[in-house]
């Protein structure tokens, strides 16, 4: 390449803005995997908002998508609709929505082998015990684990709130569907007493002191 194209390409590059420099760079001259990978990194990168959901859009062979611990708390004013379920715990109950109407309930998405599920799971069981009969009930929605397996993991971590089976349909996360994308492990939501979602932590909750926060400024509400 003689060096008057050369500049006259670099002259170019300065006038247009990095990100379409790199991406269109790719599309000229990388084979077609090298292509997506660079414009999955692209989106990765461009989500601010959301970056869970980002992640399941751009797809992962991984069988889960890791959050964060991003928290989002939504004001009174702008929850959306009460979310309403049925399925049935580990030893066999039924549990609704209907059955935590009127109190706070923080809903936990979890499985055995997820690390950042057993590394929160003592704060979840400390918390649990903070709010017994006090205006907020936990509830774990394991979506991938059978019986013997998710015990063993309630067993090991001294949990004493009950979770439901997702893995045979996918209910609790098609109710959850527009608050938790699927595969999002872990995710917490904390419901106000009208089964609205007032506040969602995605990936680990890195600190006990934010859920129990969001669980007490939740329950306050009611005051």
């Amino acid at each position: 390449m003689g060096i008057s194209r050369w500049s006259s390409r670099r002259a170019s590059a300065v006038s247009r803005p990095r990100e379409q420099v790199s991406i269109r760079s790719f599309l000229a001259t990388r084979p077609a995997k090298a292509v997506a990978v660079a414009i999955s990194v692209a989106l990765l990168a461009g989500c601010a908002n959301d970056p869970l959901a980002e992640q399941y859009r751009e797809g992962s062979n991984k069988n889960y998508i890791s959050g964060t611990g991003v928290v989002k708390e939504i004001a009174l004013e702008n929850r959306g609709e009460s979310i309403s379920f049925e399925a049935e715990t580990f030893d066999g109950d039924t549990v609704s929505s209907e059955d935590y109407r009127g109190q706070v309930l923080v809903v936990n998405f979890w499985y055995a082998s997820c690390a950042p599920c057993r590394a929160e799971a003592p704060t979840l069981e400390a918390v649990n015990q903070d709010f017994a009969g006090e205006g907020a009930s936990l509830l774990g929605v394991n979506v991938r684990d059978q019986v013997d397996t998710a015990r063993a993991f309630e067993e090991s971590y001294g949990i004493s709130y009950p979770s439901v089976a997702d893995i045979n349909n996918g209910g609790m996360q098609q109710a959850f569907g527009n608050e938790v994308p699927p595969n999002a492990v872990p995710t917490t939501l904390v419901l106000d007493q009208e089964g609205r979602v007032a506040a969602r932590i995605l990936g680990q909750i890195k600190d006990e002191s934010i859920l129990r926060t969001l669980v007490r400024d939740t329950v306050a509400e009611a005051e």
